[in-house]
This record gives C-alpha cells, structure tokens and sequence, in this order.
C-alpha cells in the first residue's frame, strides 16, 4: 500500500513538472508570435517561469528542498509584482519610491545570485556580488578605480525595475532568442535527429584510415550545431563513439580525447553556438545571418584540425576504420536524416528565403520537429513511444532554458555594474596601459583572462563578461567588433580542453576510464586550433568576410588549413626532429606572415 502511495506521489509529481514544462515552452513560443507583450511583463515572467526548474526540479535533501522552496516563492512573487506593475514602474524611470521597492529589488538580486549558485556553482555568483559590493561601497575606494558614489534608489531601481539590469538586452536575448533555439534542439533530441546525426557520420567516415574518430568527429560537429554544450556532446554522442574506438584497439586516451575535442567544438558551430551567436548580436548589433557566416569558416578550421591530427596520430598507431557490420544501412541513414535534415531546411528557408527573424524561423522549426516526433526510426507510431519522446522534449527544453536564463541573469548584474559604475571603462584602460597599446600584447592579456575566468564559468558567461571589459580596448587597438568577439568567445572556450579545469576531457576520460591528465594532453593537441585560430581571425581577417569577399574568405581558409595541418604532424606525427621543427616553422610563416609583413 505504502509503495503505491509513492508511485502515485511521483506520477503526480511528474505530471506537474510536465504541466511547468509545457507552460513555459507555450509561453516563449507564444511571445514570438505574438511579440505584443512588453518587456517589463515578458522578461519578469522569464525569471518566474524558469525558478521552479533552478530551486526545485530533482532537489534531493529537506534543508535544501525548503530553501529552494522560499527562495522560488519570493523570487516569483517579486517577478510577478514587477510584470503586473509595469505600467507603473516605468513612470518611475528606474526610481524605487519606498521601502516596499527597495526590498523588492533587494530580493530579486539575491534570488537571481543563487538562482545562479544552484545552477553553476559559485565562481559566476561571487563576481556577480563583488560587483554590487563595489557598486554599493566603490566610493570609499581611494584613487583610480573608485567611483563618484551612486543613489541607492536610483541604482537599485535601474537594475531590478528598469529595462537595464536584471531586466536588460542580455535578459531580452535569452527570453526571446535563446530560448527558442534551446527548445528547437531539444524537440530534436527528443527524437531521432541523434541517430539520424551518428548514421550520416558513419556513413561518411565510417570506412576511412581512423573513421571511428572520424565518426565522432563528424557527429559531434552535427549533434553540437545544436546542443551548443560540450558536456552534453559527450555524454551522448561518447556514448556511442567510445565503445567503437575502444572495440577497434583505439588506444583510451586518444579516443576520449578525440570526443572531448569534437565535442567541444558544438560551442563554436553554426546556429547554435552555445547560446554565444544570440548574445553576440545584441553585444555589437551585427545580424544573426552574418555572425553565423562569419563563425562558419573557423569552426570547419577547427574540425579540419582535429581531423587532420588523427590522420597524425595514423602515423604512430593502427587506427581502423568501423566494421562493415558496424556501419548503418543506406536505408537507415536516409530514413534518420530526414528527421534532422527536415527541421533544419525550414529553419533555413524561414532565415534565408523568406527573410524572417532567426526565432520567428525557428518557431517554425520547432513545430515541424514536433510532428516529427509522431514517428520513429523505422516510419511507425507508437503511442507510448510519442508520449516519452514528448515528455523528454518538454523537459529538456525547460532545464536547459532555465540553466542558460540563470547564468544570463546573473551576468546581467555584472554588466549593470560595469555600466553604471564606469568600472569597465577603467579596466579598458588598465588593459591598454599594461599592453603599453600593443594590439598583440593586449590580446594575450586577454586570451589569458579568458582561459582564467572560463575555468570557473560557463563559456557564455565568460564570453559576456571578457568582452565587456576587454572588447572596447581591442576595438580601440584596430580590430572590428567582429574580430574583438569571436577571437574572445574562442578563447572563452578553452577550459573544456586545457588543465586544470577541463569539463569536457573529465567526461570523456570519465567514460574511456582513462587518466584526464593524459587525456588532456591529447585533447590539447588534436584541439590546437582552438588556440590559434583566434590568431588566425586577427592576422588573416577575411576568413570572417566570407559574405562581403569570399574568395578572400577561402584563401585565408586555405592558407590556415595548411598551417593547421603542417603544425598537427609536427606535433603528433612520428618524424625527426628536423622534420618537425620545419613543419612547425612552416606554420608560424603562414599563421603570422601577414602580421609580420
């Protein structure tokens, strides 16, 4: 009796997650058709919907239920207050009039803080609160880096009554577009699109010298343009590559750090980009369709490289190619690839033929992959089938919405922050003061930066947050806005690969059952565009330019293929010394030859 009390519990339990779910998916669908709902209403019902899914969904331990529980309930009934106010609110021009308001905004920061904490740890919160500490008490700091003071209320007020703050561009990116494309890739996840993703890779690369790699390779080029998450690369698409490199002799270290160098590359392709393409457009105001085009040419460098140093890595062991018995039928990968292909051709005919917006497209995406959900792999419905697909779809897109939402928000005070204080207008001085305006030293310096402060938060975060401070001194170097945010969010991603803090090579190395040090020593091998074709936007900057000059665009494509390729055997290849130091040489002419010029 007991036990069907808690079975009955948990179905009810799961059915009104499902309903959350639901509500939050219908509502950030509904906004982009309808787009008459203000901001001061659809961005604080942002924040309510997605503090259920931080504070509670799958909470284990009492103390941290009830916590979650108090927090979720004051932070959307102050969300609430602010929607239902907003005609109000915005006669007050980010002013707070009472004490009422104060504590308002007092709450908001602090359930947006630890929204953020429960979400991804304390790195991304704790700079979040260093930046209100300085914001509160900055005045008293003494020289440079004070600031003149700034009113409780007024500050207060911009950033949790105000279209700025919590409630600015950033937050209208992740209400309006991110979102979205989140719920686009999970409703294709839900299905058969994985499949149909691992059987076009098999297929293509299955039978060549090192194809179980290549496979991977491919298939988390495919599976990542729309996770946008190199942890979630690996965990699904390692699921299935791992044991083929393992069954065919791969030696472990360089099958996991094949898949968490593939992996890692979701973040950087084309649409998706880990939520970076949708922040990018509101940060510099360039439309979604030419950042894709301009992200395009460098994320296929990086692949090219990784494909390249496992035909290195063919010189010092037997990479074998998938069995026969091991490759899909034709059949199969005709059949799976509609369920990818299909939603994806809407998407971009909706962009590129009709010209409407990438979310109004991906709406439309949206929904065809939903119908695709009605049918399996092998053309059938199953109406037990459909309701699992559509409960993994449902909740899924509502995590992983309010995953991203709770990094943005919390971003979203620092660069309140930094805009309201003149803080990061200091810190670009700093930068160009300590590079003595040197553009390539004042690019380390950043590179730097980022690879420190990737660490510790999710490459978006970082992104936002690298960029504010650093972008405007790299622009006022000479570089475009452009250049100054793709070569920053690349280098916002090198902690999936390089120690100590490497997420995505402790998965991989995790599955492989293999040591992370030696699988991160190898990932940073194969992975070496990643660290230099940032360089290669700064020193061949046509590789960006494909729309405005695209034979530009595939000249320098080529010549960075061929610098890529020259310093992967070098490193990896079984040559001489001699050999190795010419190919290396070789490459640095062709990467830094027009910097030199």
């Amino acid at each position: 009796m007991e036990g069907t009390v808690d079975t009955s519990a948990a179905s009810w339990r799961r059915w009104i997650w499902l309903a959350l779910a639901l509500v939050l998916v219908v509502f950030h669908i509904g906004l982009i058709f309808s787009g008459l709902v203000p901001n001061l209403v659809s961005r604080p019902l942002h924040l309510a919907l997605i503090l259920p899914w931080v504070f509670l969904y799958g909470v284990s331990g009492r103390g941290r239920a009830v916590s979650g529980a108090v927090l979720c309930a004051v932070g959307v009934a102050a969300a609430l207050w602010v929607a239902w106010n907003a005609d109000a609110l915005g006669d007050q021009y980010g002013y707070l009039e009472n004490r009422f308001q104060i504590a308002v905004g007092f709450a908001l920061l602090a359930v947006v803080i630890e929204a953020a904490r429960r979400a991804i740890g304390w790195p991304l919160p704790m700079v979040a609160t260093a930046a209100l500490l300085y914001a509160f008490f900055g005045h008293l700091i003494p020289g440079e880096f004070g600031h003149s003071g700034v009113p409780l209320r007024s500050f207060l007020g911009s950033m949790t009554i105000a279209e700025a703050g919590i409630w600015g561009s950033l937050t209208a990116v992740s209400v309006g577009v991110v979102s979205i494309f989140v719920i686009f890739g999970a409703v294709l996840n839900a299905g058969e699109a994985g499949q149909g993703f691992m059987n076009v890779a098999a297929a293509a690369a299955g039978r060549l010298k090192g194809g179980a790699a290549k496979v991977s390779v491919l298939s988390s080029a495919l599976f990542g343009s729309i996770s946008g998450s190199a942890s979630a690369n690996v965990a699904s698409t390692g699921a299935i590559t791992l044991p083929a490199m393992r069954r065919l002799g791969y030696p472990r270290r360089l099958a996991a750090g094949v898949e968490a160098v593939a992996s890692s590359g979701g973040q950087i392709m084309p649409p998706l980009m880990g939520a970076g393409a949708f922040v990018m457009v509101e940060l510099t105001g360039v439309p979604y369709t030419q950042i894709m085009a301009a992200a395009l040419l460098p994320a296929l460098l990086y692949f090219w490289a990784v494909w390249v140093g496992i035909n290195a890595y063919a010189t010092r062991y037997e990479l074998k190619g998938l069995a026969p018995e091991d490759r899909p039928r034709t059949r199969d990968v005709v059949v799976t690839s509609v369920f990818f292909l299909v939603p994806f051709t809407v998407l971009m005919l909706g962009m590129f033929v009709a010209g409407y917006t990438p979310q109004y497209a991906a709406c439309l995406a949206i929904l065809t992959g939903a119908l695709l959900l009605l049918v399996d792999g092998d053309l059938r419905v199953d109406p037990s089938k459909i309701k699992g697909r559509v409960s993994e779809a449902l909740l899924t897109a509502a995590r992983q919405v309010s995953m991203i939402a709770a990094i943005i928000f919390c971003a979203s005070i620092i660069i309140g922050v930094l805009g309201s204080t003149g803080l990061g207008v200091k810190i670009t001085s700093v930068i160009l003061e300590g590079a003595g305006g040197a553009l390539w030293a004042s690019l380390l310096l950043t590179a730097v930066a980022c690879l420190v402060l990737g660490m510790e938060v999710p490459t978006t975060a970082a992104y936002v947050i690298c960029v504010s401070v650093a972008g405007p001194a790299l622009m006022k170097l000479g570089l475009e806005p452009l250049q100054a945010h793709l070569f920053v969010f690349w280098f916002a991603l090198l902690s999936t690969i390089t120690p100590p803090v490497c997420g995505a090579v402790f998965i991989a190395a995790g599955m492989a059952e293999e040591n992370w040090i030696k699988v991160a020593l190898t990932a940073m091998a194969l992975g070496v565009g990643l660290y230099l074709i940032p360089v290669g936007m700064v020193t061949w900057p046509a590789v960006i330019r494909v729309a405005e000059d695209p034979v530009g665009a595939i000249t320098a494509f080529a010549v960075l293929a061929v610098a890529l390729t020259a310093l992967s055997f070098a490193l990896i290849g079984r040559f001489s010394l001699i050999v190795r130091v010419l190919l290396s040489g070789g490459a640095a002419v062709l990467l830094f030859g027009p910097a030199l010029m």
